[in-house]
């Protein structure tokens, strides 16, 4: 029987793995909870809800990036929290966070932090750095 700290952590593994590299909205909707809450958006002028997760992973990183892939490093989890690092993989063909497209591979370095309840996220929190 998984205990709720491996629960939560391949919830965040689901939610990288599904949603994340291969745009499974049905995964967003059974993993992140309706009062979820990013404390860290991604682009701004991004809602801080559920709606501006969705709009950055399916309208800007999936339209600027193809091939995406995402490489889980560490993951630890204590109490209601998973911290992961990890980093997005992909070919940059659009304009990603002000930076032109490219054209070539970008490796956008993340540490994630998940709090979740009954297994679904409620916050994030995160740092980044795109090379």
């Amino acid at each position: 029987m998984q205990t709720q700290l491996e629960k939560n952590k391949a919830a965040v593994i689901r939610f990288n793995k599904a949603f994340l590299e291969k745009g499974d909205v049905q995964a967003f909707e059974e993993i992140v909870a309706p009062d979820f809450i990013n404390h860290t958006a991604a682009s701004v002028g991004q809602p801080s809800g559920r709606e501006g997760v969705l709009n950055f992973i399916k309208n800007i990183l999936h339209v600027a990036v193809t091939d995406i892939r995402v490489e889980i490093y560490d993951q630890v989890a204590e109490g209601d929290t998973v911290v992961t690092r990890k980093a997005i993989i992909g070919k940059q063909v659009g304009e990603l966070l002000g930076k032109p497209a490219t054209g070539q591979q970008i490796t956008m370095h993340i540490i994630d932090i998940i709090r979740l309840r009954d297994g679904r996220y409620t916050e994030h929190w995160s740092l980044r750095s795109m090379q």
